[in-house]
This record gives structure tokens, C-alpha cells and sequence, in this order.
């Protein structure tokens, strides 16, 4: 858990998967300050994430190419952070637990670009 809360969060895009011209289409908003909205907890007993929507702070939003923008905040043993992707499926099936924050709680963050290479 720690090691996830040290890298924590929130993907807006992945280069492989939404290409360049949607990560530079984040351009706009780099480096600035934006609040970072949780707006539910959902977990396993192998993973657990914050649900999250994020602001530009000015009126634009940044809108996310990722199909759920979340922080994963803990995984299981061998289990990879993108894991976390699946959780609101395995909510559907009965699966995992979602716990509503409301109101929701609002934490500041910096929008930037990491690179894997």
C-alpha cells in the first residue's frame, strides 16, 4: 500500500492506448495545480481504489480518455496497479464493494505526463 500511495495517481490516458494526439491534447492543463475529486471507494480483497474526477480549476475540464480515472490506493501480492481498471466490472458482477464519499472529498494535484518506457 504505501508503494502505491507514494506513486499515487490518477491516469488521464495511455499513449498505447489512446495515442499521442489524445495525451498531447492534455498540453493545455500541464503542470497546473487542479483539484482531484474522490467520489467513492471501491475494493476486493486483492485491490482497492478511489474513484476520482479531476477539474482544470478554471471552468475546462480534463476530460479522461481512461474509461474509469481512479487512484489505486493498494494490491495484493503479484497483482499490478492496472489491475484497478477492472474494479467497476467487478462491482457489476457482484464481485467488489463500492463505498459512496459524500460529499466527496476534494485533495490538490499536479496534472503532468509520465513516460514508460
Amino acid at each position: 500500500m504505501e508503494h502505491n500511495l507514494e506513486k499515487a495517481h490518477v491516469t488521464l490516458a495511455h499513449m498505447r492506448s489512446h495515442g499521442v494526439t489524445a495525451v498531447a491534447g492534455y498540453e493545455l492543463f500541464l503542470l497546473q495545480k487542479v483539484p482531484v475529486e474522490l467520489t467513492a471507494l471501491l475494493f476486493t480483497d486483492q485491490m482497492a481504489a478511489l474513484e476520482a474526477e479531476i477539474d482544470s480549476g478554471d471552468g475546462e475540464k480534463a476530460v479522461p480518455k481512461n474509461e474509469w480515472p481512479h487512484v489505486t490506493i493498494w494490491t495484493g501480492e503479484k497483482m499490478v496497479a492496472k489491475e484497478a481498471n477492472r474494479l467497476p466490472q467487478l462491482l457489476l458482477e457482484g464481485k467488489a464493494t463500492q463505498f459512496e464519499i459524500n460529499p466527496p472529498i476534494t485533495i490538490p494535484g499536479t496534472l503532468g505526463l509520465y513516460r514508460v518506457l
